[in-house]
């Protein structure tokens, strides 16, 4: 792995604030990341902080993720930090650019991290899913590398206070083979949905669910919204930003 001081720099951060919120990671299949070539690792988003996991991941395998962020954050500190990073950045009034740029980077070696739901999921259940990673690793010939992470959501998403501080709360990683890309994108973004949501049963199995609690899934007991009523806060909060726009 080539040395990138800013990216080593933040991954050292991370691993201190893991320390400090004593935070438990049990991740099964690391094997499954590619130490070389290029993949999409496809990841379900349930909190703001799940790309720290992600990013540790990618280090465990000797590898540095790139992640595709929004292109009005390249400046300031965010833009060094994306810049240095070697983050792709997403406009969405460029959007083939954007694409072609995570394109060449995956046939260029790289690991390109998506999140096929877009934003987060309030219900922890997973959305319907776009066709960007599918379509990805068509055009670029790389497999994709689904992976789920389940526990973040304790710690920082979508209406719940922040807890950054110590808690020690499990977090449970499970990385799935890589999925050739063969057929439409609209096949293949249904059997990497099939994975993923065999993969998010996966981690959940033996994590500690205390009924009632918001941050478990309706589904299993919890207060969380279901994956209906989550779609209805999604579009009343688009609707806000909307008005909110100059």
């Amino acid at each position: 792995m080539a040395r990138e001081p800013v990216f080593d720099i933040l991954t050292g951060l991370v691993h201190t604030v893991f320390f400090a919120q004593g935070l438990r990671m049990d991740i099964r299949g690391q094997e499954h990341i590619p130490r070389t070539g290029g993949a999409v690792l496809a990841v379900n988003h349930t909190s703001y902080l799940d790309f720290m996991e992600v990013g540790l991941v990618g280090r465990r395998s000797g590898r540095n993720v790139r992640y595709m962020m929004k292109a009005e954050l390249e400046h300031g500190i965010v833009g060094f930090l994306m810049k240095h990073c070697k983050a792709i950045g997403v406009d969405r009034t460029a959007g083939a650019e954007s694409y072609g740029r995570a394109v060449h980077a995956l046939r260029d070696g790289e690991l390109v991290v998506v999140y096929p739901e877009a934003t987060i999921s309030r219900s922890f259940e997973l959305k319907e899913f776009k066709s960007g990673a599918a379509r990805m690793a068509l055009d670029s010939g790389r497999p994709i590398v689904p992976l789920v992470i389940w526990g973040a959501q304790r710690v920082w998403t979508k209406g719940f206070p922040r807890r950054l501080g110590r808690h020690n709360f499990p977090i449970h990683i499970r990385i799935g083979e890589p999925l050739a890309a063969t057929g439409s994108a609209d096949e293949v973004t249904a059997k990497l949905r099939t994975r993923m949501d065999g993969l998010l049963s996966a981690a959940q199995e033996g994590y500690p669910m205390p009924a009632g609690q918001p941050w478990v899934p309706a589904r299993l007991g919890g207060s969380a919204p279901t994956l209906d009523e989550a779609a209805v806060l999604e579009a009343q909060e688009y609707e806000r930003r909307r008005i909110q726009r100059p």
